[in-house]
């Protein structure tokens, strides 16, 4: 106010004010600098301004006890299901929130009404008739009952793929509560309907292979930045879950095989003695996989379609999920692989329409995930990790995960069959730790798992094999679609249902990211260590966003807003070019311009001694100019020298040859780091790199001046294209033509 009384009295406008505030306002919008207090949100006791729990971060917790039966004739599930839920919370609950993600494949599911859909001009008659002809499938959870401990009918409201149960009574901090529920649903044919679990149909043998999950009621997450997180279950936006121990039965035809998550408690009863001996090899093989029930055995049991039931137990610890595979079909081996002082057993199961791919390579792949991912994170706190082969999928849940990659009938298999098996393997498998232990929102931030995901399955491929053909990872795989058209792009801090480009936003994006930090901007240790604090603060636990880029910074000492800002929160691409190249020679002698604009200056005293530095090309320029440096040439400065310096100091002086000013400008709205290979004429190179923060004080170019002993032929940015800088042509001078895709 004092400001202001002062401009009016001195007869400045309002309007004149106005103008000034919103240039400075401008000018702060504008600052890609600038620190994110105005995005993040602000550091409190549940999670610190360091990116780390709080100490007064809490989470609840929800304990299971369920007991399923599969009818494989009707392909129906039926279950019922004791949970028990901790309220953590300073404050009380009214009411609680369940997940029954089941029922988005319900006739009733408002998921189909969403999609925008225009009459194809050709489609396949099974497409045509299963869209308009034929009856829709019957998904969705059945709910027979919801009752407390006592056997009382609770009230419930059902709303999509959420269910509100109503309390008595507010359940306070530190209470806890139990109540049953009682379900049953029709499994679904995924191959058919889409779907991320439910079964494939083998036409030849009649069997099914399944993959059960999202199969009971689930609690939904409280906490200190949702409170409740019921959004509804679209499609996309995959999950977010409690942990939480279980114990779950499972009762299916007795000649089946199956893998679950947790450890399984009646091995004896469900396996034959021979399998146990096998399993028992399993155990102490360290260096190849043992064949617990082999393709023969699993053979034998497709004819069977056993009437008997054997029911599967098992119990896991600390867990978010569960998720289950079972068949007749199922061949199954397994390998120990020792983590951080302890035996962690690697397993697959898979038809024998997976061999030999299978069982060449799955559960090899697994271990090595398993210890790469360790090795950038924590151990691997889980008995064991299986991979299930599942035609066409590629989903995850905790120690458990479904791949595809199958050969054709007669066993062959290209390489991208092959190394797409692996991928997916590694890639399935590694989210074991995010977010299956880094336990983020998958409703509302995918990135923050599949991204870290891709960028660790990435590390891992290159692990396995330096030349691993990797799809997602390197900055070149993401400039396609950095440089598409901005109004088909969203941000990566865009909700899960709001990505069109599902995979490239997700998924490339944030891993090529994660690459170029880790690459370029930070370097390996830095990042490494920032990673692993973030992976070891926030295991078992609930982070955000902000603690992630708040850990990033607050581990490494590197100011991250500006490329959060840049590459999280807008679709800006990068793009640097080299706008002009210029060659400076330095003259004892002051250039005509020079002398013309000090005609008119008056000084006090006699100006130093100068050196001018004239551009080859300008009017000052003389041909005699153009010949390389020596400053015993350069009277005025070689008088310094000698008076400055002994003989022996000026020995160890810098002896440049030449001299040349380039201008980069940035077509792109990135700020990126500027990395410039210099080539000499005789061949030699020299790499220079200018931080991002040198377009601090212009965004669209910058100038820097190399003093060089030899010649410069060739000057090129980003040489080894760690930028993901989407036009080469404007990167080398002199210009160089850029043979295009097709040549």
């Amino acid at each position: 106010m004092k400001r202001l009384f002062f401009l009016l009295a001195a007869g400045i406008s309002l309007a004149a004010v106005a103008q000034e505030s919103s240039q400075n306002t401008s000018r702060e919008r504008n600052d890609k600098f600038r620190q994110m207090y105005d995005v993040l949100a602000t550091p409190n006791m549940y999670r610190t301004a360091s990116g780390a729990p709080g100490p007064e971060y809490y989470q609840q917790r929800a304990d299971y006890k369920i007991d399923i039966e599969l009818d494989d004739k009707n392909t129906k599930i039926f279950g019922n299901e004791t949970i028990t839920y901790h309220n953590n919370a300073k404050e009380s609950l009214d009411y609680l929130w369940i997940q029954l993600d089941q029922n988005q494949k319900a006739r009733s599911s408002k998921t189909p009404l969403i999609q925008d859909e225009k009459a194809s001009p050709s489609i396949g008659v099974n497409d045509f008739s299963r869209k308009y002809l034929e009856e829709k499938f019957d998904g969705g959870f059945r709910i027979e009952y919801v009752k407390d401990a006592n056997g009382k009918p609770m009230k419930y409201t059902i709303n999509e793929t959420m269910m509100r149960i109503d309390l008595d009574r507010p359940l306070k901090h530190g209470e806890q509560i139990s109540l049953s529920i009682k379900w049953w649903f029709n499994v679904i044919n995924y191959l058919v309907e889409g779907s991320r679990s439910g079964y494939e149909h083998f036409d030849k043998d009649g069997n099914n292979l399944y993959i059960i999950a999202q199969f009971y009621p689930r609690m939904a997450v409280y906490n200190d930045v949702e409170g409740w997180q019921n959004m509804q279950f679209w499609g996309s936006g995959e999950f977010a879950l409690p942990f939480g121990n279980f114990e779950v039965n499972i009762t299916v035809p007795a000649d089946h095989v199956m893998e679950a998550t947790g450890t399984l408690q009646n091995r004896q009863e469900v396996f034959t003695a021979e399998q146990l001996k096998r399993y028992a090899l399993a155990e102490k093989s360290f260096d190849q996989p043992v064949i617990v029930v082999t393709q023969a055995e699993a053979e034998a049991a497709e004819k069977g379609f056993s009437a008997k039931k054997k029911t599967w137990k098992f119990k896991a610890e600390n867990v978010r999920d569960f998720g289950i595979a079972t068949s007749r079909k199922f061949i199954y081996d397994a390998m120990a692989v020792k983590l951080g002082g302890k035996n962690v057993m690697a397993v697959s199961v898979y038809p024998k329409e997976g061999n030999p791919l299978w069982e060449q390579y799955s559960t090899r792949v697994v271990a090595h995930t398993l210890k790469t991912y360790s090795a950038h994170t924590f151990d691997y706190p889980y008995p064991k990790a299986v991979s299930v082969h599942a035609q066409d999928q590629g989903m995850e849940y905790p120690m458990i995960c479904w791949n595809w990659g199958r050969p054709d009938e007669d066993g062959k298999y290209t390489d991208r069959v092959k190394y797409g098996m692996m991928t997916v393997v590694m890639h399935e498998v590694g989210h074991n730790f995010f977010p299956m232990i880094v336990n983020s929102d998958e409703r509302q931030w995918t990135w923050m798992d599949e991204g870290l995901n891709t960028f660790l399955q990435y590390l891992t491929e290159k692990a396995w094999d330096p030349d691993y053909p990797s799809g997602r990872g390197p900055a070149t795989s993401i400039v396609p679609y950095m440089s598409g058209d901005p109004k088909t792009l969203e941000p990566i801090m865009s909700n899960s249902e709001s990505i069109r480009q599902f995979g490239n936003n997700a998924y490339a994006k944030p891993a090529a990211a994660f690459n170029i930090l880790r690459e370029t901007i930070m370097g390996r240790e830095l990042f490494d260590y920032a990673f692993k604090t973030y992976a070891n603060r926030w295991k078992f636990k609930h982070p955000t966003p902000e603690d992630f880029f708040r850990t990033m910074e607050d581990a490494s000492a590197v100011d991250l807003d500006w490329f959060w800002r840049g590459w999280f929160y807008t679709t800006d691409f990068n793009d640097i070019g080299i706008k002009e190249v210029k060659r400076f020679f330095v003259s004892n002698d002051p250039p005509a311009s020079f002398q013309k604009k000090e005609a008119g200056r008056k000084r006090n005293t006699e100006p130093a001694p100068m050196v001018y530095q004239i551009a080859e090309g300008s009017a000052d320029f003389k041909p005699e100019m153009d010949q390389a440096f020596d400053a015993k040439n350069i009277k005025t400065l070689d008088d310094y020298l000698q008076s400055k310096f002994t003989a022996e100091e000026r020995a160890k002086l810098d002896t440049p040859k030449y001299f040349y000013e380039v201008t980069f400008n940035k077509p792109g709205g990135l700020v990126m780091p500027i990395l410039v290979d210099i080539t000499f004429e005789d061949g030699s190179k020299q790499s220079h790199t200018f931080p991002a923060q040198i377009w601090k004080f212009n965004d669209s170019q910058v100038s820097r001046t190399f003093a060089v002993k030899k010649a410069i032929a060739k000057i090129e940015i980003d040489p080894k294209q760690e930028t993901a800088d989407i036009d080469l042509t404007n990167n080398t001078w002199p210009k160089q033509e850029v043979k295009s895709k097709f040549d």
